[in-house]
């Protein structure tokens, strides 16, 4: 969809936008964000999704990467830990101080896979594949992988000169977050996307609506939902006329258009040989609709 409104915007609005072009530090995007209007944003659109965002007030495309990763089923139960922490409501902590480079941008919160890498790489010595076979085998919970993945660990926590007490604790409190853990790497790119979304709707709204509409048709819980926030925000939506609308709905003078194919029993080949005709003229009455397309085409409820 992401492209389609750009094209939208580029056709009706004129502007010379790309996805490349999208700024990553919007303030009206955050504003969006921190209000909850994420009605059609990918990741972003749930109700659950929506009090996060109002409660956690996004400041940094950080923030929607570590609420992508944690609003999910178990990693949920950390999220309020990370909204205290970031509003300065609770203290930042960490198992060893050590781990600060690592966890500082999650408020002291394990929240990606790559970070229980890290961990095991700068703490106990692994290799990026060694660490990598620690986070499998604390991931599937299998005793005789996770003793071995242990001991090894432990062994290379006193090579680097840590105390038992800290390994063992680290190592512990590695495998209780292991279960939630979201690879980093998907939740950048999950919002990479949503940001670009939230930010065309911010503002591109009517472009965001028309092609958000297009694409929901016939789902007509959503529909109610997008039309309700359509109108919140100061668009109109406009009938179909069966001299401007096209088969989607389109974006008039900063408005929507809604489109012949939202009108019940007209199909595509219709509405294709309506646009085609009218590029000689628009049609002048209904006599003048029914001289020029072919009855094969027109219907009575036209």
């Amino acid at each position: 969809m992401l492209e389609k409104i750009i094209n939208s915007i580029k056709y009706t609005a004129n502007k010379q936008i790309s996805l490349e072009r999208i700024p990553d530090n919007d303030e009206q995007t955050y504003q969006l964000l921190r209000t909850g209007r994420t009605n059609g944003v990918f990741q972003l659109e749930s109700q659950g999704m929506k009090q996060v965002l109002t409660s956690l007030k996004p400041t940094s495309f950080e923030d929607i990467v570590a609420v992508n990763a944690l609003f999910r089923p178990g990693p949920m139960d950390f999220i309020p830990v990370y909204i205290a922490r970031k509003h300065g409501k609770e203290q930042v902590t960490y198992p060893h101080p050590d781990l600060k480079p690592i966890l500082e941008k999650t408020f002291g919160v394990l929240v990606y896979q790559e970070q229980i890498m890290q961990i095991a790489n700068r703490i106990a010595g692994f290799t990026l594949g060694e660490a990598d076979i620690l986070r499998r085998a604390v991931s599937k919970k299998k005793q005789d992988m996770m003793d071995a993945q242990k001991k090894a660990f432990i062994d290379g926590c006193l090579t680097k000169g840590y105390d038992l007490p800290v390994a063992e604790e680290i190592f512990s409190w590695i495998v209780k977050f292991s279960n939630y853990g979201f690879p980093r790497s998907h939740a950048v790119a999950y919002s990479k996307i949503s940001y670009q979304l939230a930010f065309l709707k911010a503002h591109y709204p009517a472009s965001f609506f028309a092609e958000l509409l297009s694409s929901t048709r016939n789902q007509q819980e959503k529909w109610i939902a997008y039309m309700q926030e359509l109108k919140s925000m100061g668009l109109e939506l406009l009938p179909p006329n069966i001299n401007r609308s096209f088969g989607k709905y389109t974006v008039e003078k900063n408005q929507i258009r809604m489109g012949l194919s939202s009108i019940k029993g007209v199909g595509n080949q219709s509405i294709a040989e309506i646009i085609r005709v009218r590029k000689d003229g628009p049609f002048k009455n209904l006599f003048d609709f029914c001289l020029r397309v072919s009855t094969k085409w027109s219907t009575a409820r036209l």
